[in-house]
């Protein structure tokens, strides 16, 4: 990725989630990089796709390629225009908007407006340890602070 944040400069505990959102957490990113996803590379599908206001998307798809999410490139079927594509770090965030999707299948909209299917069949996931191998469980998993100064409650009083 291009952007970096030190997370000892941001308010608050210092966390890669608050820093991710700074990135990718406006009401725009996510909606554009799904549409890359989804193999719509032209400004103008995006715009379509997303229902973005024309402004606001052209400078969160800047903001987007300024932090290597995304990354600008001739389209193959007429190099005269350029299309937006995803660099690794945003095809990193296929799983993280497949999870997205089904929490609001889930929890938000009254019912899906379209299925992940894997081959012949719904994708339905689960995360595996990639250390142990283990299928993971909420109840196992534990944080532990790196920052110095943090716990889980918070800043630590100096003595």
């Amino acid at each position: 990725m291009t952007t970096r944040i030190d997370p000892q400069d941001m308010a608050g505990r210092p966390c890669s989630l608050s820093a991710a959102l700074q990135i990718v957490g406006d009401r725009w990113a996510l909606p554009a990089i799904r549409e890359v996803m989804l193999g719509n590379h032209r400004f103008r599908q995006i715009a379509r796709n997303t229902g973005a206001p024309t402004d606001r998307l052209a400078a969160r798809l800047k903001a987007l390629v300024e932090s290597g999410v995304l990354e600008r490139r001739p389209l193959p079927e007429d190099a005269r225009y350029s299309g937006y594509y995803l660099t690794e770090a945003g095809r990193d965030l296929g799983g993280i908007t497949r999870e997205l999707i089904g929490w609001g299948d889930r929890w938000v909209v009254t019912a899906p407006p379209s299925r992940i299917r894997h081959r012949d069949h719904e994708l339905v996931t689960h995360t595996v340890c990639e250390t142990c191998g283990e299928q993971v469980h909420g109840e196992d998993v534990q944080r532990e602070e790196l920052t110095p100064g943090w716990d889980r409650s918070g800043p630590v009083q100096a003595p």
